[in-house]
């Protein structure tokens, strides 16, 4: 029986000829991460546990992104605890206030996956580096703490979805639409421990950022992970950005899925997910005019440059809607000097814009734009749950960067096609 592209990955991970689906296996980890919120947690772990070494110090990766510049006391304590542990056992991959990004774009940027490895990270939206044709996951605070002592973890071996892209995206439309158009037809729990494989021709029309930003929010339709397949744009990002070698894999012609799920992506329009679930999909059209009090632009679903050009490009001679407030945050360091470079920073600013430096900050009510009672968010994040980005009766509205900016010139939720 052939296998998925995840099962070949998790079976080179065991050491196995081959595995199939519910097996459990222990797997070889090529990087473990976490974050100032998880990575803390772990450590207790990991100290209770009278553990004393790592590893690997090379294939752990700390990034303190989410709190950032540090909030408020607890946030510090947090951050410092991680600092002392990175300390402690020299990891090598270890990123702090100005050279940290948000970690779902900063790992891939620095090279730190690649095609064929296992990653792991305390954080759901480690499913990301699927894009790049790796096997990557979220885990818990525990699991983390076992990893970087032991360098490997148990995986039950999950089915898999076929998800087969045809056509190509039409202007305005993103990445962004299409994964929450896929979210809107299987629902939250549609891929519930399951990996979600792209393919198809549509695939080869998908810039990388989109590709990241379709995998990171796999999670949201509940499946264990997110993958492409490696092609001629895979391999020109990895050129760029990874030195190491890699083995990149494919899925056998008789592998065994679950369920294809077919998208033709010349017929998606831009579409946004109402409050409180990523599944509760409308294209923009049908909501478009319901009042917003802010927009956030940013987070490691969409603070890529690509995002950022997309939004500029709205932004270019306009202004942010009066009562609106509109934050703007590029995920790494390198794409704040990349935006610098190519001038979208003075469009923002020009614009009205409030631009920050790197974090995760308003994405799961952090801090850098909490809301208030009653007021709703046009927002690039992943997750538009009960009180994510403040009190419960707030709400947030997920959309593409070219909606999202299109939100804020009109002060409502709005087309960017008829700006």
């Amino acid at each position: 029986m052939g296998m998925t592209m995840t099962q070949k990955i998790l079976a080179r991970a065991a050491g196995l000829d081959s595995v199939q689906e519910g097996q459990l296996i222990e797997g070889r980890l090529d990087l473990v991460l976490g974050n100032d919120i998880t990575t803390p947690v772990a450590i207790t772990e990991f100290d209770k546990a009278g553990l004393t070494e790592v590893f690997d110090k090379d294939k752990i990766a700390i990034v303190l992104d989410h709190y950032t510049p540090c909030k408020d006391i607890q946030a510090a304590r947090l951050c410092a605890k991680a600092r002392d542990f990175a300390r402690r056992f020299s990891i090598t991959n270890f990123f702090d206030v100005g050279q940290v990004g948000v970690e779902h774009a900063l790992i891939p940027e620095k090279g730190l996956a690649a095609p064929g490895e296992v990653i792991v990270g305390a954080d759901s939206h480690t499913c990301t580096y699927g894009a790049l044709g790796a096997f990557s996951t979220g885990v818990g605070s525990t699991d983390m703490a076992a990893g970087m002592a032991t360098g490997r973890l148990w995986f039950k071996v999950p089915p898999a979805i076929r998800v087969e892209l045809t056509g190509q995206l039409p202007p305005y439309v993103s990445g962004k639409d299409v994964i929450l158009h896929l979210i809107g037809l299987i629902g939250v729990d549609g891929a519930l421990y399951q990996s979600l494989e792209f393919t198809g021709s549509g695939v080869s029309s998908l810039e990388m950022d989109d590709r990241f930003t379709i995998c990171n929010m796999a999670i949201e339709a509940g499946a264990k992970n997110g993958i492409f397949p490696v092609d001629d744009k895979t391999l020109a990002y990895l050129k760029e950005h990874c030195a190491r070698p890699y083995t990149p894999v494919e899925a056998d012609p008789d592998a065994v899925y679950a369920r294809t799920v077919t998208i033709d992506l010349s017929t998606l329009e831009p579409t946004v997910s109402l409050p409180h679930l990523p599944s509760n999909t409308k294209t923009v059209t049908e909501v478009a005019g319901t009042p917003i009090q802010q927009v956030v632009i940013g987070s490691c679903t969409n603070g890529r440059i690509k995002d950022l050009r997309e939004a500029a490009a709205i932004f270019k001679g306009k202004t942010v809607a009066p009562g609106v407030r509109c934050i703007v945050i590029p995920a790494t360091q390198a794409i704040v000097k990349q935006a610098l470079a190519e001038g979208l920073v003075d469009i923002f600013l020009d614009a009205g814009c409030a631009f920050s430096t790197p974090t995760c900050g308003p994405c799961l009510g952090g801090h850098m734009g909490v809301l208030a009672d009653g007021e709703r968010c046009v927002s690039t994040t992943n997750r538009n749950f009960v009180g994510r980005m403040g009190p419960v009766d707030s709400e947030i509205i997920l959309a593409s960067p070219a909606v999202a900016a299109a939100s804020a010139v009109k002060g409502c939720v709005a087309d960017p096609r008829t700006l």
